[in-house]
């Protein structure tokens, strides 16, 4: 089945009238238009013959067959089952050869499961539906999945809370967690004009590499809930907030001490190297709950 010019939004209109389809805004959709865009993201996906991809939201297939002509073998993820029907149609040829294959239903429900019958893909791309941007990404990661290499196109502000630094607004949980497991870094910016529809929001690709040292602490699934704990009230001290997750103002107290963390910081200026530091001081002293802590990783 011949593909419709992914640079123009009358042919992609024209496909979706002829199938009685139409763009559903809760699942976030919206085409990249620019050639020059797509080509800019794959570069940066850095994939060859020998790659295993994961792809989130493959639309009508635009980045799907930026991936598939470069041979890498790929796995979408597609939530609206007319865009799957459609783009099962387009690859045809590359499902006869085992190189593409559809994963049908919301992917935050979906990509565990598949996961337990497939091999771990070295890359994850996709132009991220905004609601669940953050959501996957931090679903991965405490799932301790990581990939070689990250590309996602998402919203601007999403973006700036990945690469945030210590002491400003966009720092946040989310912001540790990404920065922990990858190295983080800004593509590009696309305006709504570069998509179709228009979204009323700015856009931004960024890439992420997976860090070599990770996860440089001694209980992950502890450090993860820590850091979590830390920014509950980000109005309030790390004291408050620490006493309220170890269940205990001595042990709060003892252990901010030794790791030589003021109590009336906040946890959005502290660095994630001091915060990979307490989660180490809270394992050692064994002051976690009720004194039962996750087992070594």
């Amino acid at each position: 089945m011949q593909h419709p010019d992914y640079n123009s939004p009358n042919e992609l209109k024209q496909v979706l009238d002829v199938n009685g389809f139409s763009m559903q805004k809760k699942f976030g959709q919206n085409f990249l238009i620019n050639a020059d865009a797509r080509k800019k993201l794959i570069d940066n996906l850095d994939i060859d013959e020998n790659s295993v991809v994961w792809e989130v939201g493959p639309g009508l297939g635009a980045m799907t067959n930026e991936i598939l002509e470069r041979g890498a073998n790929l796995t979408v993820f597609e939530i609206d089952r007319g865009f799957a029907s459609l783009i099962n149609q387009f690859f045809d040829d590359y499902s006869q050869k085992d190189k593409f294959r559809i994963v049908e239903g919301d992917v935050l429900k979906t990509w565990k499961k598949h996961l337990e019958n497939s091999q771990l893909p070295d890359r994850f791309f996709g132009n991220l539906p905004y609601n669940i941007a953050a959501t996957i990404i931090a679903d991965t990661i405490e799932n301790n999945v990581r990939f070689e290499k990250c590309v996602f196109t998402i919203q601007k502000e999403v973006a700036q809370r990945m690469t945030a630094k210590p002491g400003t607004e966009d720092y946040s949980s989310f912001s540790v967690l990404c920065q922990w497991a990858y190295d983080v870094k800004n593509i590009l910016d696309l305006s709504g004009a570069n998509f179709w529809p228009k979204p009323n929001v700015a856009s931004r690709a960024v890439l992420m590499t997976k860090k070599e040292d990770f996860p440089n602490c001694k209980d992950p699934k502890l450090f993860v809930k820590m850091q979590r704990s830390l920014f509950t009230s980000r109005r309030k001290t790390v004291r408050n907030n620490l006493e309220k997750f170890l269940q205990s103002n001595d042990k709060c107290l003892q252990v901010l001490e030794k790791a030589q963390i003021d109590p009336m910081k906040r946890a959005e200026v502290l660095t994630l190297q001091e915060m990979l530091h307490l989660s180490d001081v809270i394992f050692e002293m064994n002051t976690y709950g009720q004194g039962t802590l996750c087992s070594r990783p």
